[in-house]
């Protein structure tokens, strides 16, 4: 039965549910292993697929299973507007790797992030700006479904990996704080480690102890602090 095909999957930590078209169009754009897709009218996602996204229209067209509006309600708690939603396998992702890896691009490390939207929205980010992966802390599962939501399924396009602390790494680690160097002031090494905190509690003093630099993002007097994706989304690119 499909609808207890995606409820395994939500608790299966081999996979994962994507809601909603443009998660599914990034998770097939960048090569997942999609074992179930289903849509309530498939020719409106196929549209939709021949607007937006013309590249992952023969995938969608050979994957997808017609359900009956029930069906699919039935499947995800927060039906998507765009009408599909899908199974996945995760990658297998080492972080250590992630670490070794060579090259000037930087590793986003974020330390137990709250909201999964926001989650998600940085992971986004991070692979719009060509992070060599992300690595988070904490309790929140990375690849819980609202967590692609705020990625829109670009999970599939870098690593993202859970750890249980920053691993040992011969990256310079650089800190995202408040009492940091402003970034137009900042240079930031190549290759490093990206920390940022979460918005109530910032970074550890572990972290920050590790860390080679600490940068803060300049902002209007009396505004507190900007969102985990916004924080991540300024950092890369004023590296870029």
């Amino acid at each position: 039965m499909l609808a207890e095909r995606f409820r395994s999957a939500r608790s299966d930590p081999a996979e994962c549910v994507l809601e909603g078209f443009h998660a599914v169009k990034h998770a097939i754009r960048f090569r997942a292993d999609l074992p179930a897709v289903a849509a309530y009218d498939p020719a409106a996602v196929l549209a939709l697929a021949a607007d937006l996204a013309p590249d992952v229209a023969a995938v969608l067209g050979r994957r997808m299973e017609r359900v009956s509006l029930a069906e699919f309600a039935d499947l995800v708690p927060d039906p998507p507007p765009t009408g599909v939603v899908a199974v996945a396998a995760r990658p297998l992702v080492d972080p250590g790797a992630v670490l070794q890896a060579g090259g000037t691009a930087p590793v986003v490390f974020l330390e137990r992030p709250n909201d999964l939207g926001n989650l998600g929205a940085a992971i986004r980010a991070a692979a719009a700006a060509g992070a060599a992966g992300v690595l988070t802390t904490g309790d929140r599962d990375p690849w819980h479904p609202a967590a692609l939501r705020g990625s829109a399924g670009l999970h599939f396009a870098l690593p993202v990996a859970r750890v249980g602390e920053l691993p040992e790494t011969a990256r310079p680690v650089v800190a995202v704080d408040p009492e940091g160097t402003p970034l137009p002031d900042s240079v930031i090494p190549e290759g490093p480690v990206l920390a940022f905190g979460s918005e109530r509690s910032g970074l550890s003093e572990t972290v920050l102890a590790r860390s080679v630099q600490r940068v803060a993002i300049p902002m209007r007097a009396g505004v507190s602090s900007l969102n985990l994706a916004t924080a991540v989304a300024v950092v890369l690119y004023h590296r870029r």
